[in-house]
């Protein structure tokens, strides 16, 4: 059981990157903290340091999200643990390039770890949740899910499903208590490029945000309960545009009839 009286937090992917700077912050916060990585190595060495510098209890899980034996077991204790009141789903595949001559098995490596692992998780924290009357989930998604066109390949629509998924999420449970949270980077200084073979060095300069920018900001939107955080854009009545206008084509796309366009002869 959790000692704090905010809970516990579990961080998938949280040996490097967002996820460690996640783990520091939340743990800052008071959260006790349930690490999940492949690294248990540099799991283990955060986590000293943070029972040292905060004295939050913190669990250290090895575990590979694409290996169904151990994404069960995580699910497991999403499942038994009531003290977890917060999931973030940060685990995460980079590119694995394009569809041209694809190979269709790390394509399906980024489906189990970006869809599946995501899903699952989130489908395990939820009963808990609404039955002890609310918990959070962020899920780390990517401005890449609403502008596929920037990259090719599989990831950025791994990455709308992130996306989609919240939303339908809070749309269906928030009335219940449940809080959830997309949060959308753009390029980010995380090992996630190196292991996809491109050098962050590469990138224009002034374009990628540093990690620990990307996580306070992203903390910014959880305290104000937001939906989507994009923490890249400079101007928020953009991305309120853009849902608006997606709300605004649902009102006219239930008809029994084709539109017009579409009603014309074809040619001959």
């Amino acid at each position: 059981m959790s000692g704090s009286n905010k809970g516990a937090a579990l961080v998938t992917g949280a040996s490097t990157g967002i996820g460690a700077v996640y783990a520091d912050r939340l743990a800052k916060r008071g959260y006790d903290l349930i690490l999940v990585a492949r690294d248990v190595d540099r799991l283990n060495a955060l986590a000293d340091r943070l029972r040292t510098e905060t004295g939050v209890t913190v669990a250290v899980i090895k575990a590979d999200l694409t290996d169904k034996t151990d994404l069960r077991a995580i699910e497991q204790r999403l499942r038994s643990d009531p003290s977890i009141t917060l999931l973030v789903n940060n685990a995460g595949m980079g590119s694995q390039g394009g569809f041209a001559d694809a190979d269709l098995d790390k394509q399906e490596a980024l489906i189990d770890l970006n869809v599946t692992a995501v899903t699952r998780l989130a489908g395990a924290a939820i009963p808990g949740f609404l039955a002890r009357g609310g918990g959070s989930i962020v899920n780390l998604a990517s401005v890449l899910g609403f502008i596929p066109e920037m990259m090719p390949g599989l990831y950025s629509a791994t990455k709308a499903f992130v996306i989609t998924f919240s939303q339908a999420l809070q749309a269906e449970l928030g009335s219940k208590g449940l809080y959830v949270q997309a949060v959308l980077p753009a390029a980010t200084a995380t090992e996630i490029w190196e292991r996809g073979g491109r050098k962050l060095s590469d990138l224009p300069a002034g374009t990628v945000m540093g990690v620990d920018d990307l996580v306070d900001a992203a903390l910014v939107g959880f305290d104000k309960h937001e939906l989507i955080t994009l923490p890249s854009l400079p101007d928020a009545a953009q991305w309120d545009a853009y849902a608006a206008a997606r709300l605004a084509m649902a009102a006219n796309v239930g008809r029994d009839k084709p539109a017009a366009r579409y009603r014309e002869k074809a040619a001959a």
